[in-house]
């Protein structure tokens, strides 16, 4: 699911597209249609070509709701009475075309019957377009995405500029498309090629998609209107399939390809967590041969989705992803230039991210040997991340080693990435501030040290605030911005926006040990390394999680963060919490003393070849039990971190917590899997596991504050 989590936000990430006005949208030449329209926009060329433009009210983006759906329909009645030469649909919103459904339509809804029959009634607005007795034409740019790309299909020519970016993201959903995609598509692609772009998620370029056979012209803004003249007249070819499309629409070769998929994608997800891509290829399977069939099974496959659990749980994640998303508006960081202290493995690619995300970024360290590896690490970045030669030059140009710091005097933010010592740390901050601007903001990556103890000292404490990234950098999406009683406001925010213009989540905590993430995720690594010393394979430990919905087992993830860093943290939370905890093995001491700090330095509680951890085969499925012993800790933990304030509600804390540690995303977060499961049995669960273990296990109050039980 990480990889999809990746695809979904490559597939919504913002387009930078030419100026689009309502008025540049149209025409040059037209007379408006007297229709009273909330989302919609209709005007009648001098050549007799009708225009409807989408332009929803008081949003951003268009999203294909039910009441731009009804108007498209009253739209094309009073069309159907004029006889418009042709009909074309595009966007007024810079951004692009339709970014999908609105996905607010789809919470708490669990009803099947009621499900199918609003699809039912937005298929058949869809069919009439299909069915208008004119030339159709969709002119896309910027997103063209799910509900959007499906209205696209059922015009009969579609022409998209340079930028467009088209696909199919339901899968990121728990769903797959559910009003005629998963047909119309195949009546344009190649199957396989169709069926793979609807079960990654991922989205083609304007060029990739007129390969594909998804869009018939690609051309530019100044082109529309005459591409229009050309599509009206006849002149324009619709994308051909290629001649293999037919025949793997037969039974056999369907058949075969369809067992293919299931292998492939069941060896990434489990059916059980995420329905979706199977459903989908099910019905590929079954009903693949014939458009018709396709259509009469696609909807109760999709009302069957939407009212799971996944498929819920996954919609909640998505606005939790939008509630993180919204702490950073209103505000601007002013941040352009970093200066970034420490080029270890968390500072160093905190450095190469900002750069890839066009900000200016000075790295400075002790000597130049410790900044040799993250500009090593910095080029696999640029590569991976940048499209051209051109971007990754420039990134590098961006990203400048500077032994001395001299960057601190340009600096709007600099990041201190120093090992977790208090004396070290604020012998960067006296540095620092002697040479920062008095608007500059200070920041720490501090894993587990107060900010009250570490502000101790400072000439201004309300600059200086908690930024705490997590690795890999590059593939966790969440930064904690941690807060103090004596930090400004206007900081704050400042960071929150920052926290964004480098595309990262911006998580607001209170200062207190191990913030929220490590506060959760230590008594889960413990409970392993505690199940570990008693006899239990670390390969049966890590199966117990990643059947539960985890990315990776914790013992595997202890060697992912590295056992030095999480026998530190572990350290200062028995330290500082008042609460039993697990004891620290001697035997991990001595781990850390030999150097066998995990995958880092290939050794850890697993040998790791090419950066993969050698594992052995897991006979049977891990018990229950375990995986209650391993995953409620966690759970216990959020309930106290919100019993304590740490976050402002169970919410943000699930949020943090999917976001910041990949925790199982179909389950909807930590207290939300705590609620649906009933909040009575994870206490009475707990009580028990605290009865044989320990008092480490017992519950929290902090579950008092939760409901849900069943």
């Amino acid at each position: 699911m990480r990889e999809l989590n990746a695809t979904r936000k490559h597939a919504l990430e913002a387009i930078t597209v030419e100026p689009l006005s309502a008025t540049e949208a149209l025409p040059s030449t037209r007379k408006p249609i007297k229709m009273r329209l909330r989302n919609w926009r209709v005007v009648i060329g001098d050549d007799g070509v009708a225009w409807a433009l989408l332009d929803k009210r008081d949003v951003s983006a268009n999203t294909l709701s039910e009441s731009v759906i009804r108007e498209l329909d009253r739209i094309l009645g009073e069309l159907e009475k004029t006889g418009p030469k042709g009909l074309v649909i595009r966007s007024a919103k810079p951004g692009g075309f339709i970014a999908g459904a609105e996905i607010g339509d789809f919470r708490g809804f669990r009803n099947e019957t009621k499900i199918a029959n609003r699809l039912r009634e937005a298929l058949a607005v869809l069919d009439r377009l299909e069915r208008f007795p004119a030339p159709t034409i969709a002119l896309i740019h910027g997103f063209c995405l799910g509900g959007g790309l499906e209205l696209a299909l059922a015009c009969k020519h579609r022409i998209a500029r340079s930028d467009a970016r088209l696909g199919f993201p339901e899968v990121m959903l728990g769903l797959h498309p559910g009003l005629a995609g998963t047909w119309r598509i195949l009546r344009q692609c190649d199957p396989v090629q169709a069926m793979t772009l609807m079960l990654t998620g991922r989205t083609l370029r304007a060029r990739a998609a007129k390969r594909a056979g998804l869009v018939d012209a690609v051309t530019e803004e100044r082109h529309f209107e005459a591409a229009v003249r050309f599509a009206i007249d006849g002149k324009l070819r619709a994308a051909k399939r290629p001649w293999t499309a037919a025949l793997l629409r037969l039974t056999p070769a369907r058949r075969l390809t369809a067992w293919q998929m299931r292998r492939q994608t069941a060896a990434k997800v489990n059916p059980e967590h995420y329905p979706a891509p199977f459903a989908l290829i099910k019905l590929w399977r079954d009903h693949g041969g014939s458009n018709s069939a396709m259509r009469k099974m696609e909807t109760p496959s999709f009302a069957r989705l939407l009212a799971g659990d996944t498929a819920q749980n996954l919609v909640r994640v998505f606005f939790l992803r939008e509630r993180l998303k919204a702490y950073a508006k209103g505000a601007k960081s002013g941040v352009s230039r970093v200066h970034v202290v420490g080029a270890g493995t968390m500072g160093g690619d905190i450095a190469a991210w900002c750069a890839a995300q066009g900000m200016t970024v000075t790295l400075q360290d002790r000597a130049p040997e410790f900044i040799a590896p993250a500009m090593k690490r910095a080029a696999k970045l640029f590569k991976r991340k940048l499209k051209t030669e051109g971007e990754i030059r420039s990134a590098f140009d961006r990203l400048i080693p500077d032994l001395a710091g001299d960057g601190i005097a340009n600096a709007d933010l600099i990041i201190e990435v120093v090992p977790e010592d208090l004396k070290i740390k604020k012998a960067v901050y006296r540095d620092v501030e002697a040479r920062m601007r008095d608007d500059a903001i200070l920041a720490t990556n501090t894993s587990s040290i107060s900010l009250e103890q570490l502000a101790k000292g400072l000439k201004k404490p309300e600059r200086f605030v908690g930024m705490h990234f997590f690795n890999p950098v590059a593939r966790m999406p969440l930064v904690e911005v941690v807060t103090h009683g004596r930090l400004s406001g206007e900081v704050r925010d400042r960071a929150f926006a920052f926290a964004d213009a480098i595309d990262r989540l911006p998580l607001p905590v209170r200062s207190a040990p191990g913030f929220l993430v490590n506060r959760a995720l230590t008594p889960y690594l413990l409970e392993a390394l505690t199940c570990y010393a008693e006899g239990t394979r670390p390969e049966t430990i890590d199966a117990a999680a990643e059947n539960f919905g985890m990315p990776m087992g914790p013992i595997e993830l202890a060697d992912q963060v590295g056992l030095d860093v999480c026998l530190h943290v572990a350290k200062v939370l028995k330290r500082d919490l008042k609460t039993p905890s697990a004891d620290i093995p001697d035997w991990l001491e001595r781990k850390v003393a030999d150097g066998h700090l995990g995958r880092k330095t290939g050794k850890g509680f697993y040998e790791y070849r090419n950066g993969r951890p050698v594992k052995r085969k897991v006979q049977g499925e891990p018990s229950p039990a375990l995986q209650d012993r391993l995953i409620l800790p966690l759970v216990n933990a959020c309930a106290a971190a919100l019993r304590e304030g740490i976050v402002e509600d169970a919410d943000v804390v699930d949020a943090g917590m999917i976001f910041g540690t990949g925790f199982a995303p179909f389950r909807g977060g930590p207290l939300h899997y705590a609620a649906t499961r009933g909040r009575d049995d994870v206490v009475t669960t707990l009580e028990g596991l605290a009865a044989i273990h320990g008092p480490r296990l017992a519950p929290d109050k902090g579950f008092s504050k939760l409901g849900g039980d069943k």
